[in-house]
């Protein structure tokens, strides 16, 4: 077994914006996504295609209206030529750490994610992880009026069988992609929904439009919610390759960040300017 690598990150802290928002929980109906109410914001999205993955989230967190923070919300472990995993997470901020350490530990003593033999038995793995911290943290938790909240989304793929994108929920139980419902989100998932289900077409969308969607759709919800904010992490895996050679962060000031802002805004609007006119007919009179 080759020695396994863990890449996890956030070398920015730019300035953030006092919150304004907050959410609460959505109905899930596919494409599933997963909302929280209180605690740590965040908007992260999972993409599958024929093509790969790609993988996207903001890193924006707080724990109240006055104590905003940037932390890294998307983590790579990667056995190169074996295996290749990114887990982008939500809810509360020491709850998804301390699952992390737990799956870190075990990853590189050669345990648990660096065993598991598909991509379903990982987000096992995970679930598995998620339930010893309830169990440790939870009573504790709930008896001061806190809710368990940590959603993770697994994207990635092992060695002889094909990539996949999963959801762990709170009680450790996973959910799967599927071509007919080719994204997965958590946290705040509204505002970023519309142009996923409009645009992202399992056999048809490449990687590099996948990308694109991905962030306008991180776009889209930091436009509407400020508890959602740069930097913003994205990765982009193809089929097969076994290891990690796109990724990026962009700034708030990242010409190509900026870039894609400024023109998906002014295309909406020639968009709009171009559409038909309405046409009405005759004002019929107003009845009691």
């Amino acid at each position: 077994m080759k020695d396994p690598l863990v890449v996890c990150g956030c070398d920015e802290t730019p300035q953030v914006r006092k919150l304004q928002q907050a959410v609460s929980w959505d109905v899930l109906s596919p494409p599933f996504s997963a909302t929280f109410s209180g605690g740590d914001m965040t908007y992260c999205v999972g993409i599958m295609t024929r093509q790969g993955l790609v993988m996207a989230s903001d890193s924006r967190t707080n724990a109240g209206y006055d104590d905003v923070n940037v932390c890294c919300k998307m983590h790579r472990f990667v056995q190169p030529g074996e295996r290749v995993f990114t887990l982008l997470c939500s809810g509360s901020l020491s709850l998804s750490q301390s699952v992390l350490t737990l799956l870190e530990r075990d990853f590189q003593q050669g345990k648990g994610l660096a065993l598991a033999p598909t991509m379903y038995d990982a987000a096992r793995v995970i679930g598995e992880q998620i339930r010893q911290v309830s169990t440790l943290d939870r009573p504790a938790l709930e008896r001061d009026g806190y809710r368990y909240n940590v959603h993770v989304i697994l994207g990635g793929q092992v060695r002889g069988e094909t990539h996949q994108l999963y959801l762990i929920y709170p009680q450790g139980n996973p959910l799967s992609a599927a071509e007919e419902s080719p994204y997965l989100q958590i946290g705040e998932c509204k505002y970023g929904r519309p142009i996923l289900d409009r645009g992202i077409r399992y056999n048809r969308t490449s990687l590099e439009e996948a990308a694109k969607y991905a962030l306008i759709s991180i776009d889209s919800t930091m436009r509407s919610n400020v508890t959602v904010g740069p930097p913003i992490d994205l990765i982009v895996y193809g089929a097969d390759e076994f290891q990690i050679t796109r990724s990026r962060r962009f700034a708030t000031d990242d010409p190509y960040w900026r870039a894609i802002q400024v023109q998906w805004e002014q295309s909406l609007r020639k968009a709009v300017q171009e559409l038909p006119t309405v046409k009405f007919g005759e004002a019929e009179p107003l009845t009691r």
